[in-house]
Parts: structure tokens; C-alpha cells; sequence
């Protein structure tokens, strides 16, 4: 009886440890599930936030290819500035610089001239000088003006306007493509009676450098009276051309 009752005893014993190894077990497991949560809500937020990171990265790798092609844009751009730049050219090649326009005269084949009416004025021609070359060129200070009879065979007795004196400074005046260079000229700045014979304006854009052959003539009409004209420098504008005109004679 003793000994079955060990038996028992120790069986017993067994059974009970073996109840508290599984209970221990499955405390470890609920313990570890209980870690486990904040690591999941961890790991939760991990992920939201590797979620969310990817689409960070996205915009980071759409912001960089676009800079990547703004920076191509900008480095095409950058080239033909820099083609421009070069000497002061422009986009379609031609040289725009003043220095380039200094060391070369306008040629008549690149010039369109003009010679109208200033409005509000009854004694004042506009001559206008457009550029339609591909680069800049230089002019003469003024244009080359005589004033006489169309029909006239001697031409020795046509009238010159006075200029303004003390001319110096850029050994041109610089006209970029498709910009214009005017001159202002008074046929009468007094408005008194003039000589009624003349009826025509020769214009040779640049006295210095073209020959009499690109003289162009232009009709001013029967009722002209021409007495001391002026004549004024090249100008951007007609209004500074006016004001060019005014000092010719001083």
C-alpha cells in the first residue's frame, strides 16, 4: 500500500508538473502576445509609414525627373543663349552688338528707306532707315540730304540742310535688325516765304560709306517752299529726332 501510494504520489506529482509547464506555456504565450501587440502597432505604423514613404519617395523620384527635364530645358535653353551670347548673337544668327556695328557700314542691300510727313508738322520730313538684315550695322552719323528740282539735268545747285556741329563720340550709329534709324528734317524752320522750286529729297542713308549711286529721291509735292533747312542726327525715336534737328546750325 506504501508503495502504490508512492506511485500515486509521484504520478500525481508528474501530472501536476506537467499542468504547470503547460499553464507557464500558455502564460508565456499570452505574454508574448501581449508584446507582440505593441510590436504589431509597431510594426503597423512602420508600415503606414513605409506606405506612406514610398509615396514620398514617388513624388521625390516625379520631383527630380521633372527637375532632370527642366534641367535639359534648361540646358537647351542655356545653349542657345550661349550661341547668342557669342559675339551678340541672336537666336536665327545674326550678330546684334553694337562693337559688330562699329566695325561694320550698313549696306544698301540691307537697308529700307522712308521719307513721309511728321505729323502735326506742315515743314518737317521724317527719314526713316530700317534695317532688314540679319545683323546690326553702322551708319553715318546722318543721312546724306540735297534738296532740288526732279527735273533739273544739273543738280550742283540743290540745297544741303545745316547739321549739328560738334559731332564725336562711337564712330557710328548702331542699327540693330529690324529697328530703324530716323532723321528729322525742317524744310523751312522759320515758315517764311522759300524757293518753290524744289520738289524733290535725295537720301543716301550713309554719306561716309555708300556710294551716290544708292541715293535714293523721293517727291515732296508742288507746294514745298524750302528756306535754310535742318536736318538732325539719327535718332531712336522721332521725337529725339526733332530735338536733333533743332541744334543743326549751332
Amino acid at each position: 500500500m506504501r508503495i502504490r501510494s508512492r506511485k500515486h504520489t509521484a504520478a500525481l506529482a508528474t501530472v501536476t508538473a506537467v499542468l504547470a509547464l503547460s499553464l507557464t506555456a500558455c502564460g508565456g504565450d499570452d505574454t508574448g502576445t501581449k508584446s507582440a501587440g505593441p510590436a504589431d502597432n509597431a510594426a503597423s505604423a512602420g508600415a503606414s509609414a513605409d506606405a506612406s514613404q514610398p509615396s514620398t519617395d514617388a513624388t521625390t523620384t516625379d520631383t527630380k525627373k521633372t527637375g532632370g527635364t527642366a534641367q535639359n530645358t534648361g540646358a537647351t535653353k542655356t545653349g542657345t543663349s550661349k550661341s547668342g551670347s557669342t559675339g551678340g548673337s541672336s537666336a536665327t544668327g545674326g550678330n546684334t552688338s553694337d562693337s559688330y556695328a562699329y566695325k561694320h557700314p550698313c549696306k544698301s542691300s540691307d537697308l529700307s528707306v522712308r521719307v513721309y510727313p511728321r505729323e502735326g508738322s506742315s515743314t518737317q520730313q521724317v527719314i526713316e532707315v530700317n534695317n532688314t538684315g540679319a545683323n546690326s550695322c553702322g551708319l553715318s552719323y546722318f543721312p546724306q540730304v540735297s534738296l532740288g528740282a526732279s527735273k533739273a539735268s544739273d543738280h550742283s545747285g540743290d540745297i544741303k540742310p545745316s547739321v549739328p556741329g560738334g559731332l564725336g563720340g562711337a564712330p557710328a550709329y548702331p542699327v540693330k535688325p529690324k529697328t530703324a534709324a530716323i532723321a528729322v528734317i525742317d524744310l523751312n524752320p522759320s515758315g517764311k516765304n522759300g524757293v518753290t522750286w524744289v520738289d524733290e529729297m535725295n537720301v543716301l542713308a550713309d554719306g561716309d560709306h555708300m556710294a551716290n549711286a544708292d541715293t535714293q529721291n523721293f517727291e515732296l509735292g508742288p507746294d514745298v517752299k524750302v528756306d535754310s533747312p535742318k536736318l538732325g542726327l539719327y535718332q531712336g525715336s522721332v521725337a529725339d529726332a526733332v530735338n536733333s534737328m533743332k541744334q543743326a546750325g549751332n
